[in-house]
């Protein structure tokens, strides 16, 4: 018995458009590691400039870590931070003008920022074992996908 598993979804029929993706979600953390994030006294640096860095880094590198995901030529990616409660929202926007949809890339620059974050402060939000019970990555979502009609 054959199986065959497609590789890359052809897509050289179709047209480039204007395309954009927002995705957004959130790192639940401690009071008192809220605290230490927006005071930069964290050992590891400043959270949330490394943590962009990631993201970016995350949304370029995304065909490389998706196996299905397309390398498209982007545009544009912003990356935001703010704060709800005692958790913090990462949300990235990216953009292309390309053949396919660019949510993935979108995803996986949150992911990466929010784990980067998490991983920056995972010291702090350990308990006496060494455990993590409040801590969480959360909400991870598509909050908005655009694409111009041709």
């Amino acid at each position: 018995m054959e199986k065959s598993i497609e590789g890359i979804v052809e897509i050289g029929a179709k047209p480039v458009v204007q395309r954009r993706a927002t995705a957004s979600g959130l790192l639940n953390l401690k009071a008192s590691t809220v605290e230490a994030i927006q005071s930069k006294s964290i050992k590891k640096g400043d959270v949330l400039e490394a943590s962009t860095i990631a993201a970016i880094q995350a949304v370029k590198d995304t065909p490389r870590i998706i196996p299905h995901c397309h390398p498209i030529p982007l545009e544009g990616c912003n990356v935001s931070w703010s704060w709800e409660r005692s958790a913090l929202r990462c949300t990235v926007t990216v953009s292309a003008h390309y053949k396919t949809g660019i949510e993935m890339e979108a995803l996986t620059g949150v992911s990466a920022g929010l784990l980067c974050a998490l991983d920056m402060v995972k010291s702090i939000e350990k308990d006496q074992n060494g455990q993590y019970p409040g801590t969480s990555i959360s909400e991870i979502v598509v909050v908005e996908k655009f694409k111009d009609q041709p």
